[in-house]
């Protein structure tokens, strides 16, 4: 692997990598979204696991369904909105980003505010939440007694509405 999936556009082995085999931990909120990003996308599910914060001493995460989102998705890119705080300095920080993927041959956008916490000097996944979308149809409804779309003559209800 070459690039590094998070999309900074360094190399794999020197952007996300040594954070995601422990031999660094990430300096700031972002690092950590970005490699936390890469590990979906490398299926690294015990670094995901690994670093979600805690409460007496279990993280709030399903593995077996972290591990089946991972595994099954083909992760397209990563796209940073925003950030709040998070430095080196900092104790806590927010990343508004979005991460496109492909699962089951349909195309989705996870977009997320994800909140950060440093615990011991160490960056961790806190909490986060998942931006809502609403749909909005593009023309009128069509009801089961109307003419079908289709052009067949039929009502809706028995053509393309069955």
């Amino acid at each position: 692997m070459n690039d590094c999936p998070c999309g900074s556009g360094r190399p794999f082995a020197e952007c996300c990598e040594p954070y995601i085999s422990g031999a660094e931990l990430p300096p700031t909120a972002e690092a950590l979204m970005r490699s936390r990003y890469s590990a979906y996308a490398t299926h690294a599910v015990d670094y995901i696991i690994n670093t979600c914060h805690t409460e007496e001493g279990k993280a709030n995460i399903d593995y077996k369904s972290t591990r089946d989102w991972s595994e099954q998705s083909v992760w397209l890119g990563l796209k940073i909105l925003s950030t709040t705080k998070g430095g080196a300095d900092d104790s806590e920080g927010t990343v508004e980003f979005e991460a496109l993927y492909e699962r089951r041959g349909l195309r989705d956008t996870h977009h997320e505010t994800a909140k950060f916490r440093k615990d011991a000097g160490r960056w961790l996944y806190d909490d986060g939440t998942v931006a809502t979308v609403t749909v909005v149809r593009a023309g009128p409804k069509i009801g089961r007694n109307d003419p079908c779309p289709c052009g067949s003559g039929k009502k809706y209800k028995h053509c393309c509405g069955a």
